[in-house]
């Protein structure tokens, strides 16, 4: 099962990237959001409460960090039974970003398990469009 948006954003890669890392601001900006815990840094563990699952909040790892191009989550089961790696990428297009966003999951255990995960390509479609609002919105504050 794999989930996958994208979008192009009129703002540079460092605006829409101090945005995107700035977790405990998710919820102001950010619809799909219910709550967050923790701080985007490599190797940090982060949580995130979504509105597809309000009951649950969702813990990952940072597994990579690349400013302003991308970084990598990574949750799931141990021994690799089954993992959800979500990857941001950002690429520069000018004065634009080209923002894509993806979630693919793995493991021994993905066909059982993906059967209870919810279709969440509207909340990823959501999620870019909310991203790129705020990103504008605070370039042209920025202008």
């Amino acid at each position: 099962m794999r989930f996958a948006t994208q979008t192009t954003i009129s703002a540079t890669p460092e605006r829409v990237w101090a945005i995107l890392t700035d977790l405990p601001r998710w919820t102001d900006w950010n619809s799909t959001v219910v709550a967050t815990d923790g701080q985007i840094e490599l190797g940090a563990k982060v949580k995130v409460t979504v509105t597809a699952n309000p009951g649950r909040a969702f813990a990952v790892k940072v597994a990579t960090l690349d400013a302003p191009r991308s970084m990598t989550w990574v949750g799931g089961m141990p021994l690799g039974l089954f993992a959800g790696t979500r990857t941001y990428t950002l690429t520069p297009n000018g004065g634009a970003t080209e923002f894509a966003m993806e979630e693919v999951y793995t493991g021994p255990f993905a066909g059982f398990i993906t059967k209870s995960i919810p279709d969440l390509q509207p909340s990823f479609d959501e999620f870019a469009s909310c991203l790129k609002a705020r990103a504008e919105t605070e370039a042209e504050t920025a202008a």
